[in-house]
């Protein structure tokens, strides 16, 4: 770690203004439907319990893990080990700086800094966890929150994941575990 700023304009810019083209290429349709439906099935389940049983188990961030579960499984951010601890740390930052501070827009700032940095740290980053601190926050969460909505959750998302993508022959969930 260097710790340098960069210090000129032309240097600056030149990191801004890269030149290159997005290398990410359109899915094969096989795989666009594959990730959508196991996005409906494990999205479903969640909003199934949600409302039949009163259980809140949705969190808006689980649409976006949804999102790397089912469409990128071999990504590194959609593994189980990122997904579930990236959530909890991120759920349980958000809870505790909200129990500590309140609810407002520092704490909430704050939040999904300090979510991001031990993700980093814990190499357990996963980017919608980001938002489950933030939701912890403006929600005004108590202890809880970690084990549900968000545990339960994160759960249910990765067992449908295990489920759904191992059935399509060129699909594999996860690529590793920890």
């Amino acid at each position: 770690m260097t710790g340098k700023i960069v210090c000129s304009f032309r240097s600056y810019w030149g990191k801004v203004s890269s030149g290159r083209c997005c290398d990410i290429k359109a899915a094969a349709m096989f795989d666009c439907i594959w990730a959508a439906l196991g996005a409906i099935i494990g999205i479903g389940i969640i909003t199934y319990l949600t409302f039949l049983q009163g259980i809140p188990v949705l969190v808006a961030s689980l649409g976006a893990s949804a999102c790397l579960i089912y469409g990128v499984p071999e990504a590194p951010f959609s593994q189980p080990r990122n997904v579930l601890f990236g959530h909890l740390i991120s759920a349980v930052i958000g809870v505790a700086l909200y129990q500590m501070f309140g609810n407002n827009w520092l704490t909430a700032a704050v939040s999904v800094g300090v979510a991001i940095g031990v993700m980093l740290r814990t190499g357990t980053v996963h980017p919608p966890a980001g938002a489950t601190a933030l939701i912890a926050v403006i929600t005004q969460q108590g202890w809880l929150f970690p084990i549900l909505p968000v545990g339960v959750g994160v759960c249910i998302l990765i067992l449908v994941g295990i489920l759904v993508n191992n059935l399509a022959v060129n699909r594999q969930y996860p690529r590793y575990w920890f």
